[in-house]
Order: C-alpha cells, then structure tokens, then sequence
C-alpha cells in the first residue's frame, strides 16, 4: 500500500531533482519538517532508503513508493545506488470555506 497524505493538504513548494552526488547533506542526517509541514519525497529513479528516527521505522523509497514525512518527524535519507529525488511541502488549505459560517 502507497502511502498517502491527508486530504485537505495544498503543495506549496518543492525542491529541484537531486541525485545520489548533488542530495544535500542536511538531507542525509537527521532533520524535521517544521510544525504543521508535511512531506511526500519522491524518487523518479533508483532508490533511496528513508529512516524514521523516532520511533524507528526503516523502508526503500522507489518511483512506485514514495515516502511521507509527517509534521516535526525526526528523519533522514540515503541514496541507495544512483538515484533521482525531489521533495514537494505540503500545508493545509487555508483558503477552503471558511470554519466560522
């Protein structure tokens, strides 16, 4: 099963394509998205192995498996091999209907 983000979410930014020599090594060592963030990383070749570090949970991100990162998740990432990435933010939409009507 993918996994998936929660609905009411609207990307507002992504980073360009890395590769296994160009990913940032703010990227590789441990970091988190700030408070109300999330993140779908995805690889468009190879693999990348994705660790979440509290509580630890390890898997290989692909093409056909991207990877969530939940708000405040501790994590990093490793290029397994040659591999293509980018990362698209998420936030929830504020510009829906408006909660006090």
């Amino acid at each position: 099963m993918k996994p998936i983000l929660p609905a009411g979410l609207k990307a507002y930014k992504r980073t360009p394509i890395f590769d296994e020599h160009t990913l940032p090594a703010g990227l590789r060592r441990e970091h988190r998205t700030k408070a109300g963030v999330w993140a779908l990383i995805h690889v468009t070749y190879g693999a990348l192995r994705y660790r979440v570090l509290d509580p630890f949970h390890e898997e290989i991100l692909t093409k056909e498996r991207p990877g969530v990162v939940w708000p405040g998740q501790l994590h990093e990432v490793e290029p397994v091999g040659p591999v293509g990435v980018f990362v698209e933010f998420f936030a929830e939409d504020r510009a829906g209907p408006n909660p006090q009507t």
